[in-house]
């Protein structure tokens, strides 16, 4: 099972986080902490796969982003390495070459791509097409909904 993931920036700034176990705020921190100073300060051609506490930490970086998941002991690492890189490829098919501003000004989709994809620690649909059809079928009930209310405005 997973406990979290995070994505965070070359220069250590936090961009995503999802837990899976519940926490202190203050734990959320430190962990937080712990992880970005561990992943950045190793060097480029290094494993990414470390051991942290009772915990493996499975880290990729994409462009200027790093991925970073935490799994129990007794997983699979490339397991999660390929979660990892499945969220990148549904990220790349929404945003179109996703990159650091897709997340920062986009965080709510970034959030319900990953809902969609995982939940609970475990994987929810391992569909690529799955995931992205019900991704178009939520913007176009937005787009529906902010097109009705622009109606109700205007001829209200």
């Amino acid at each position: 099972m997973m406990r979290f993931l995070l994505l965070f920036s070359r220069q250590g700034k936090l961009r995503l986080q999802k837990w899976f176990t519940p926490m202190a705020e203050r734990e959320k921190k430190k962990i937080i902490r712990d992880m970005t100073s561990a992943v950045l300060a190793r060097q480029p051609r290094s494993c990414n796969f470390l051991h942290w506490k009772d915990l493996k930490i499975i880290y990729k970086r994409y462009a200027s982003l790093y991925f970073c998941l935490a799994i129990e002991d007794q997983e699979n690492e490339l397991l999660a390495l390929e979660v990892i890189h499945r969220y990148v490829e549904l990220l790349d098919k929404y945003f179109g070459n996703v990159c650091e501003l897709d997340i920062i000004f986009n965080f709510e989709k970034a959030y319900f791509i990953l809902d969609e994809f995982l939940m609970g620690g475990e994987i929810q649909e391992t569909s690529k097409q799955i995931v992205n059809r019900c991704i178009e079928s939520s913007d176009m009930l937005q787009e529906d909904d902010n097109s009705d209310w622009f109606e109700v405005e205007l001829f209200g």
